[in-house]
């Protein structure tokens, strides 16, 4: 701004290994929204470097992050990001049109994601036949179709009633159980504790980064 420079993340290391479930946790104006969006490819920093699943990242042109962000990463967002008039179906494999799937393959992978979430038989709902909870698992269903490395939410159950938050945070925890790797943003403690690993973020850097109720992974 000017000549003055604004550290939003300022010397923040962090390593989080394959298939673990961690929560980046702070207040607003912490730095949790620039550590997610490094994290999800939609920035890239000023100093320092990120690998992701073994790639330099951070040196990445704007297309070669564009792939990146297509085929390993899985985003999911508070306000779910549906297209309204498209079917859930069609949602979900909308991702595998950007990677140049045969629509056969992009059919079956859809409904195979779907039925991941649970929506097996809501595939030819549209967003707006579906209550909240169900459009997220649409969203969390098109987040896994690419089979991506990692599982990037964004207060993800901040839409939600509490009932349906609670459902929305078990599908996390099974996801993770079956081997995926999650991280979740949020500035509430208790959507924090419900993962493994908790990273407290304030000021821009990194204050807390604790195992909760499980061995370090190998």
């Amino acid at each position: 701004m000017g000549r003055e420079t604004i550290e939003a993340l300022r010397g923040v290391s962090v390593e989080v290994r394959h298939g673990e479930y961690a929560a980046i946790m702070g207040p607003s104006g912490s730095g949790k929204s620039t550590l997610m969006n490094l994290v999800g490819c939609l920035d890239t920093p000023d100093e320092g470097h990120y690998w992701l699943n073994g790639v330099l990242v951070s040196e990445m042109r704007d297309s070669q992050l564009a792939h990146v962000r297509n085929r390993e990463i899985g985003f999911i967002f508070q306000t779910f990001a549906l297209l309204p008039r498209a079917t859930a179906l069609q949602n979900v494999e909308l991702p595998l049109v950007y990677a140049k799937l045969t629509r056969r393959e992009r059919l079956k992978r859809a409904a195979e994601a779907l039925d991941r979430v649970g929506l097996a038989g809501r595939a030819r709902h549209r967003p707006g036949e579906l209550s909240g909870g169900q459009r997220q698992r649409v969203a969390i269903a098109r987040a896994l179709v690419t089979n991506p490395s990692l599982l990037l939410a964004d207060e993800p159950t901040g839409n939600l009633d509490t009932a349906t938050g609670e459902e929305i945070l078990r599908l996390f925890e099974d996801l993770h159980g079956a081997g995926n790797t999650v991280i979740i943003v949020t500035h509430d403690a208790a959507i924090a504790a419900r993962a493994r690993r908790v990273l407290r973020v304030r000021d821009g850097r990194v204050v807390g980064d604790a195992y909760q109720n499980e061995r370090l992974p190998s």
